[in-house]
């Protein structure tokens, strides 16, 4: 079988899966975990088979006509390099980890057929992105996963957080997909294909007639997709939705689509030196503000998913200096160590018996009885943390090197000032990560919080997981050496001084941290949870006040009651900042001010103009003939005498009338 066939294998079997699940789900239940599992392990396997047969070796190209449009074609092309089968292995690795560790963690869940087969397309669309060597095929997947996310996040739709969270996702990511598809016209109209290679020929001679224009409305697209400031906001509430659905949107899905994206089309965005200062701004405040932002919170998916916004910062960092090596390498180690974290957030999840929400603040215990999870979450979190040896140490550092090299002034075409931009921006993260990092590990197994009821170990299949994706993070940094071959060449290997500022700063954010967590534990003995709620304390019992508090977790996704309470070691660390942060710096807010209102204000002024202008007129303009025609059906009386009288007095006037005109 050749390669471009079993690349074709890769994205069909999980969607034929799909299809499969969703038609036997009802009629054969029987069917569905291996239907769910079964074909996106396939994939896996074949994607690995990929990658080896491809190897290092020249691209390997292959299309198919698929219309002649009569200006710009559409085909239905392949394009396999070495970025492209790695990150394929990535995707089915995760996938396929996901669709077994859903089978032990929804197992009592009456969807669960339409959640795993709304997974196996999700990975299907996202196989499809990665192979794909043309643009609108590329985006046939790229929509398809923004619907499957809508489904998803929307899972568990009897409750308003989800609800809300799968339509904040949708309309967020839509409205960077707009800009997104102008600019894949308007890219492919400067270069007359829409093929990869064809566009990344045209942007090396120069034959881009808008570079800047076109790289800053494909920006916008990448921005939602990828949760970078400002288009971030939907990626924390999207927490809403089933724990295996998380792990797989921010390991190696939709918000990785984005940073790959770029890295194909980065001669593209090189082109303008103005695009690339706005992706370096744009990942500078994203690598910070979400730092910022995970250190506040209090449910340990959004201190994740504050935590993915930053590392996609970090790739788009390595970006917006011109190394598409050192952003893959983050990408592909980032997909494994937060695959394992979201998986293990879900046993956590489990333990503490709730359905998708586990705040920090109320967990006690928990690394005594689900001791897998806590050692997998450490070593999920140091990679995180980016402390050697483990892989996000490699790669991390890969990104700090590219952008001291670029703020040396020795990177072809991009500005030392991008350059410093995204090193001091990177330094800084490297604090916030390990602390925000430490945190959540003290927080969620060695803290002091309320005991919650004991539900039982964790499924040996989600367990089972947990540890194949710990060896994984483990083993990935010591391919630093290799992986140039694949790629571009560039070194990913560490250098001395990226190495020890990074790593310095990552000690000082870890021991900063468990100093102010021993701080809290002495706040914590004087001051009950229960005093994040404002009651008079001698009219108030205090469980009933953790119970206010439990609701007010649960009426406010995102909970913001570690804000209030005096033991979160982060509340010492941000001060006066942890308000701010613990609620994302109000930027939903600002849009709610910017956009939301006055588009609501809009919609009532049409609605008064409809109602009370425009209907007013229609029912007005018929009201006439109306009362015309009750006039004309009261002389229409039946009566012949009646007539006949008129008549004569028609006559009458008429004759006088005449006599009076002669």
């Amino acid at each position: 079988m050749t390669l471009t066939t079993l690349a074709a294998l890769v994205p069909i079997l999980p969607f034929l899966g799909a299809v499969a699940g969703l038609l036997l789900g009802g009629r054969a239940p029987g069917f569905v975990r291996p239907v769910a599992v079964l074909p996106t392990a396939a994939a896996f396997v074949i994607a690995a088979i990929v990658a080896a047969r491809q190897g290092t070796g020249p691209a390997t190209d292959a299309a198919h006509r698929l219309t002649p449009t009569g200006s710009v074609p559409i085909d239905l092309a392949l394009h396999l390099d070495g970025f492209a089968v790695l990150i394929a292995v990535l995707v089915g690795l995760v996938a396929t980890c996901v669709q077994i560790y859903s089978t032990g963690y929804l197992r009592d869940d009456p969807r669960y057929p339409s959640y795993a087969a709304l997974v196996s397309l999700f990975t299907a669309a996202m196989f499809l992105v990665v192979y794909s060597g043309d643009l609108m095929v590329l985006l046939v997947g790229w929509e398809i996963m923004g619907i499957c996310s809508y489904f998803l996040v929307g899972h568990y739709w009897e409750t308003e957080a989800a609800r809300s969270a799968s339509l904040k996702a949708f309309l967020v990511t839509k409205l960077g997909d707009v800009p997104f598809l102008i600019g894949v016209f308007a890219l492919a109209t400067d270069a007359g294909t829409f093929r990869i290679n064809g566009i990344l020929t045209a942007a090396a001679h120069g034959e881009l007639a808008h570079p800047t224009l076109v790289a800053l409305l494909l920006l916008a697209g990448v921005a939602g997709k990828s949760a970078q400031f400002p288009l971030h906001t939907w990626l924390p509430d999207a927490m809403a939705g089933p724990t295996p659905v998380s792990a797989l949107i921010h390991a190696a899905t939709m918000v990785a689509a984005g940073i790959y994206f770029v890295a194909r089309l980065l001669p593209v965005f090189t082109s303008s030196a103005a695009a690339l200062a706005v992706l370096a701004v744009m990942a500078a405040v994203t690598m910070i503000g979400s730092g910022l932002a995970a250190l506040a919170q209090d449910d340990i998916k959004r201190v994740l998913a504050y935590s993915t916004i930053g590392q996609l910062g970090y790739m788009a960092g390595a970006l917006a200096v011109g190394d598409r090596s050192a952003a893959i390498f983050h990408l592909l180690s980032h997909g494994v160590f937060k695959a394992l974290l979201f998986l293990a957030a879900g046993v956590v999840i489990h333990a503490s018996g709730t359905n998708s929400l586990a705040a920090m603040s109320r967990m006690g215990g928990l690394g005594k009885r689900i001791p897998d999870t806590m050692w997998t979450t450490g070593i999920a979190l140091a990679a995180l943390a980016a402390l050697p040896p483990f892989s996000g140490f490699f790669s991390k550092e890969s990104v700090l090197r590219a952008a001291e090299h670029a703020a040396g002034g020795h990177a072809h075409h991009i500005p030392s000032a991008v350059g410093w931009t995204v090193l001091v921006a990177g330094l800084l993260t490297a604090v916030l990560t390990a602390s925000y990092a430490t945190r959540l590990f003290l927080l969620a197994f060695r803290g002091q919080g309320v005991e919650v009821e004991d539900h039982g170990r964790e499924p040996v299949v989600m367990t089972t997981v947990l540890w194949v994706l710990a060896v994984a993070t483990i083993g990935f940094g010591a391919t630093a050496g290799a992986l140039p071959d694949w790629f571009d060449g560039t070194s990913l290997n560490p250098t001395l001084t990226t190495s020890i500022l990074g790593t310095g700063l990552a000690l000082v954010g870890v021991l900063t941290t468990y100093g102010a967590w021993q701080s809290a534990a002495v706040r914590r003995r004087t001051t009950p949870i229960g005093a994040v709620v404002a009651a008079p304390p001698e009219e108030t019992e205090p469980a009933l006040v953790e119970e206010a508090a439990i609701a007010t977790h649960q009426q406010v996704y995102g909970d913001i009651a570690s804000a209030r309470d005096p033991a979160d070691p982060g509340r010492i660390l941000l001060g006066p900042l942890h308000r701010h942060a613990a609620h994302g710096f109000h930027l939903d807010a600002v849009y709610a001010a910017l956009f939301v209102r006055p588009v609501l204000a809009a919609a009532t002024l049409v609605r008064f103009l409809d109602r009370e202008v425009v209907e007013t007129y229609v029912s007005g303009a018929g009201a006439g003939p109306r009362l015309l025609g009750a006039a004309v059906r009261r002389a229409q009386t039946g009566n012949v005498q009646t007539y006949l009288s008129v008549l004569l007095a028609g006559s009458v006037v008429l004759a006088v009338l005449v006599a009076v005109g002669a």
